[in-house]
């Protein structure tokens, strides 16, 4: 029984593991759809492309997302602003975000 519980918490670990690895490929596509953005001004439809494509959406699967339509509309509008992701995801960004969704709603 520990032998079994001791496997799944493995497998349980490894699938978290595979999970976050995709999701960096995702976070890499949108860089790059930035990128492609700034450079040829398509960066929306090349995410929309890439996140309605079979490959696309397979990633999008593994790394947890459910690749649906709203989903490509949010990874296009995400693109249309052209904050790259690790910016977005730092915390500086997130608090500057906050003190201005606050300044608006007053």
């Amino acid at each position: 029984m520990v032998d079994f519980v001791d496997g799944t918490a493995f497998n349980h670990e490894q699938g978290n593991r595979a999970r976050k690895l995709f999701a960096a490929v995702v976070l890499a596509a949108l860089d790059d759809a930035i990128a492609d953005d700034k450079k040829y001004g398509n960066g929306p439809e090349q995410i929309a492309r890439w996140a309605r494509s079979r490959d696309g959406r397979e990633v999008l699967s593994c790394a947890g997302i459910d690749p649906n339509e709203r989903v490509v509309s949010g990874l296009m509008e995400f693109v249309g602003k052209g904050v790259r992701t690790s910016v977005a995801l730092s915390r500086e960004e997130s608090e500057r975000r906050q003190v201005q969704e606050q300044a608006e709603a007053a």
